[in-house]
């Protein structure tokens, strides 16, 4: 009897088993950036105000595409025309924010938990194909629903099993509504993993924690390599340009400034936002 076909096959086997020497060429590009000042875009603008910035700055581009479902869906289809997208904007250099929506890596929910670890497998799938240096994802807590108790050690153990056989790209994991850095650190000391550290959102830890965003910035130091630069009023998360907001960004960047690993995504809709946020970030940063 003829085995029924399985319409999700193509898809788990797309870019499945990168070759030894394709895997070298990658990691070659992400060494030879580590050692200069990298500044990446969020894809919030439109491929032409991209590609407009792009060839202003030399920056690179931070993809939001392969946070949204629909896109993991149809993976193979979105690779290729985000391949495309970036060759007209004209970089190779790329970060990339995974899914994050209705998943908890957290979770008790072994079904939930089947689902989190899919999407985020697509989405570092996505990674890979696309050569990107670094992928995001989100701490995905959510403080008046979820009790903290326990929820570093339940974390740190769905990413150190997710990362057992995955090593080729450094992960990230970013502040949301999280209102301690606490929990974080010691998230990030239970998996000790070289290619996992921790993204510093600016914005985020201004406008959701009581807590200063300079105390995060010195807490979480030793674990941060990526940082989501932009500004707010502290009253909402407004993702306004730099010095448009009341965050303490100079004193932020300068605790960070020494750490050559560090690379900064500048998370603003608007061009004009964007520019003059990334002509901050070099002011205060230099060009090394």
């Amino acid at each position: 009897m003829a085995q029924a076909a399985d319409p999700g096959r193509k898809q788990r086997e797309f870019g499945k088993g990168f070759s030894l020497f394709t895997r070298k060429l990658m990691e070659g590009r992400r060494e030879n950036v580590k050692d200069t000042l990298q500044i990446y875009i969020s894809h919030l603008l439109s491929d032409e105000e991209m590609k407009a910035v792009v060839e202003e700055t030399g920056a690179g581009v931070e993809c939001i595409d392969f946070s949204i479902s629909e896109n993991l869906d149809h993976l193979e289809h979105s690779l290729k025309d985000y391949e495309k997208r970036l060759k007209r904007i004209g970089t190779e250099k790329l970060t990339l924010h995974g899914p994050f929506l209705d998943l908890n890596p957290m979770t008790f929910d072994r079904e939930i938990q089947k689902v989190t670890e899919k999407r985020y497998a697509q989405a570092y799938e996505a990674a890979e194909y696309l050569w990107a240096s670094k992928i995001v994802y989100h701490t995905c807590l959510y403080p008046d629903a979820y009790l903290l108790m326990g929820w570093a050690e339940r974390t740190a153990e769905f990413f150190g099993s997710f990362l057992e056989s995955r090593s080729t790209i450094e992960v990230v994991i970013e502040n949301v509504f999280d209102r301690a850095w606490e929990p974080m650190a010691e998230m990030a000391e239970r998996v000790s993993r070289a290619n996992f550290r921790l993204c510093l959102d600016m914005g985020h830890a201004h406008c959701f924690s009581p807590v200063s965003v300079t105390q995060w910035a010195q807490g979480l130091e030793k674990y941060i390599t990526h940082v989501h630069v932009h500004d707010n009023l502290k009253d909402r998360d407004s993702h306004l340009g730099l010095g448009e907001g009341n965050l303490p960004y100079e004193e932020v960047l300068g605790l960070l400034s020494h750490k050559k690993a560090v690379t900064y995504t500048i998370e603003c809709s608007k061009k004009e936002k964007v520019l003059r946020s990334y002509q901050e970030l070099r002011r205060l940063l230099g060009s090394s």
